[in-house]
């Protein structure tokens, strides 16, 4: 490669850090954050052959589309691990030192990269998320209602599901008058959101029956189409991964223990991997605990020895190794976009 460079993305500046391998020309600066400033610059490359690094964070689809468009190399990195191959910390951390760094590692060929997700499963993955968002949206303002009932002496009120929001308002004599405003305010909010999550409901469920990874995880028990999507958008192409392992510690499921010497602390979920995916598996492994399920057997005998929540985390590494079973063993077929 002509050109190896790395690209430190912000919301407002891109600054760049290339060297031609073949002049030794070394080149620095900064550019619009923006995809039609960035087009521009790519243009003044003038077709030269180019490989450049950018790490995974927010910004980084527009910047590798703009690098294919181009016919140059677009490499992403793992911002954990290009982190970590920094080494001690000798002085102040820029934006140029960032961008020179992925250089470095690009051109050394240790830069630990990213798989880069073709465009469909990117706004199905985008979708998935904003389903979530959602979720989390209609939880925290169901949760803002019973604050102020029970400020106001009231006393909490179940199911928060649509049909039974208008008893929120039940005894509202006993309610002030900001406090009725508050809770029809949140209603008619809930409502909303409730009609954005239907019409996603329904394009999951069509797009779950089309896509043939996403009929192969609705065969394992508990997985609709709102978590058999997630779980295909987030897992992304399994083949990528050596491993069921892996794909367990891709989701943030893997228990992580730290030990020295005598000393063991107990094991705690790492976290370290897609949140979108331990929320899917997590929903799904909680129907374990149903008597109709073949991982029931299991959940009981977890949940006496640590608990429920133990159970359905447990059950869940098993289901995201069944995942990656699943979707491997379809090979390509497994991330057919569908129409």
């Amino acid at each position: 490669m002509a050109i190896v460079g790395g690209l430190d993305v912000h919301r407002r500046q891109i600054t760049f850090d290339w060297l031609d391998s073949e002049s030794g020309e070394v080149r620095r600066g900064r550019i619009p954050g923006d995809r039609l400033g960035f087009r521009a610059w790519l243009d003044q490359l003038e077709q030269r052959p180019a490989d450049f690094a950018v790490e995974g964070c927010t910004g980084w689809r527009f910047v590798v589309e703009e690098l294919e468009r181009a016919g140059m190399g677009a490499h992403l990195a793992e911002p954990a691990d290009t982190q970590a191959l920094r080494g001690p910390k000798r002085h102040a951390k820029t934006d140029g030192i960032d961008a020179r760094h992925l250089r470095d590692l690009l051109r050394a060929g240790t830069l630990p990269e990213s798989w880069i997700p073709p465009t469909h499963i990117q706004e199905m993955r985008a979708r998935v998320r904003l389903y979530k968002e959602l979720i989390e949206l209609r939880t925290a303002w169901v949760q803002r209602i019973h604050a102020v009932r029970y400020h106001q002496g009231l006393p909490t009120l179940s199911p928060s599901a649509a049909p039974g929001r208008r008893r929120y308002l039940d005894g509202e004599e006993a309610l002030s008058p900001a406090g009725r405003d508050w809770v029809a305010a949140a209603l008619r909010l809930l409502d909303h959101v409730d009609g954005e999550l239907a019409q996603l409901r329904a394009l999951f469920t069509r797009f779950a029956r089309q896509q043939p990874g996403c009929r192969a995880l609705s065969e394992e028990y508990g997985v609709g189409p709102v978590t058999a999507v997630a779980i295909w958008a987030e897992i992304g192409d399994c083949r990528r991964f050596s491993s069921s392992r892996e794909a367990v510690r891709y989701s943030g499921l893997d228990i992580t223990v730290y030990s020295s010497d005598a000393k063991r602390a107990r094991g705690h979920l790492s976290r370290q991997g897609s949140p979108v995916l331990r929320w899917a598996l997590f929903e799904a492994a909680q129907c374990g605990a149903r008597p109709s399920s073949p991982d029931h057997a299991y959940h009981a005998a977890v949940k006496e020895r640590a608990g429920s929540k133990q159970a359905a985390l447990s059950v869940a590494r098993k289901l995201a190794r069944r995942a990656h079973h699943r979707l491997r063993s379809l090979g390509d077929q497994a991330m057919v976009p569908v129409g």
